[in-house]
């Protein structure tokens, strides 16, 4: 599976997981260098599962809070601990 971004490939990978309708990649398969951690709001720091979004960044396009991380989930998400999930206009193929 591949996450693209405006047409560059962001991460790729052949274990990727679906949980809860969302895809998600190994932490190792995606290009960090592309992303950028966004600030924190009031309903992340509620998330029971350590939510952590990040911007999508290219020279000087962005999208932001287009991919997230949970840092410390709970049950249900365990199997996707520190992996990265992508939306809005990132596109999973």
């Amino acid at each position: 599976m591949k996450a693209r971004w405006r047409g560059q490939v962001i991460a790729e990978s052949g274990r990727t997981l679906e949980v809860q309708g969302y895809r998600y990649f190994p932490r190792e398969s995606v290009r960090m260098d592309l992303l950028q951690l966004a600030p924190k709001t009031t309903s992340d720091l509620a998330c029971p599962h350590g939510v952590q979004f990040y911007d999508v960044t290219a020279d000087a396009a962005r999208s932001e809070r287009a991919a997230w991380s949970y840092e410390a989930p709970r049950a249900a998400m365990k199997q996707v601990d520190h992996w990265i999930g992508f939306w809005n206009d990132v596109e999973i193929e």
